[in-house]
């Protein structure tokens, strides 16, 4: 009786092999298909809404209006609409100073909770806390911080400093430096945080060695620190430049953009356009433009500043 042909046992095994090898190396994109899908769904959808918007005339208050209107909204912000240029030049301004303070306390603040000291678990906790303050808190407690009545400037004339009554947030003369107060003590720790983290990842023999050179501490920061937390600060002040970009709920809250539109970035213009007005065509082709004035500066920011590359 004949037997039945069987395939070489070194077939098999390649076969099983190729089998068995092509499952485990897709099973990690599988597994992570069904989040991916969810998150290029949350992000793709009112990205495209906007684009698409940009391009009607779309006011619910008015659907007489509303159509295809081409260009005709890029055409306006760029021809037709003053406050765009004011408001985003507002909020260039705002950004730098922001940003640039910030940067400079948190690095402060860094190098100082980084030292050995008693109470040093503490003194963290209290540098730290201001972030884990959400946004419109910070927003309620400054309001209450720049009271004219029961506020700092009141206690500030009991001592003879100014007069009773002074409104900070009311007065053009005060109302910038007044929002920039508000948000540095939320934002600085933001920076502290992430330098820090970078500092406790530098090697302290380098420390020691500069020491028996005769390097002082100058020299240490600028040769040893600063390079090991270069791409800490790039990215710390790329991330913070873009959310201050977009930071409407402090200065909304704070000013409301006042007094007389002298606080209003083009964010919050967005969105008094948009939830005041209803002119939901044109906040999505101002938004549009944020959008791409925000990508090119980041890509020009990380290219000038060679981020991931080395210092040298």
């Amino acid at each position: 009786m004949a037997s039945a042909v069987t395939p070489p046992p070194q077939a098999v095994t390649s076969r099983g092999r190729r089998r068995t090898g092509a499952t485990p190396r897709r099973l990690p994109y599988l597994l992570i298909a069904p989040a991916g899908l969810l998150m290029l769904g949350f992000i793709a959808y009112p990205v495209l809404s906007v684009f698409y918007y940009s391009l009607q005339n779309y006011n619910p208050t008015k659907p007489w209006r509303n159509g295809f209107a081409g260009l005709d909204n890029f055409t306006r912000i760029f021809t037709d609409d003053p406050r765009f240029w004011g408001t985003l030049t507002f909020s260039l301004k705002w950004v730098v100073v922001e940003v640039t303070l910030q940067l400079l306390f948190g690095l402060a603040l860094a190098l100082i909770v980084n030292q050995t000291f008693v109470g040093r678990a503490l003194g963290r906790a209290l540098v730290f806390s201001p972030w884990a303050v959400s946004g419109v808190l910070t927003s309620a407690i400054w309001v209450l911080l720049y009271n004219s009545q029961t506020g700092i400037s009141r206690y500030l004339a009991d001592l003879g400093i100014g007069t009773y009554g002074t409104s900070w947030l009311s007065d053009t003369a005060t109302v910038f430096p007044a929002a920039i107060v508000a948000d540095l003590w939320r934002g600085v720790p933001f920076f502290a945080i992430l330098i820090l983290a970078d500092l406790q990842s530098v090697p302290k023999d380098l420390y020691e060695a500069a020491e028996v050179d005769g390097a002082g501490r100058v020299r240490q920061f600028v040769h040893i620190t600063l390079p090991h937390i270069r791409d800490a600060i790039v990215l710390s002040t790329l991330l913070r430049a873009v959310w201050e970009f977009n930071n409407v709920d402090l200065l909304y809250t704070l000013t409301g953009g006042g007094p007389a539109g002298e606080t209003t970035t083009l964010p919050l213009y967005i969105a008094h356009t948009s939830v005041d007005a209803h002119n939901f065509g044109y906040a999505s082709a101002l938004t549009t433009v944020a959008f791409v004035i925000l990508l090119f500066c980041s890509m020009v920011y990380l290219r000038l500043s060679k981020f991931g590359g080395d210092a040298t």
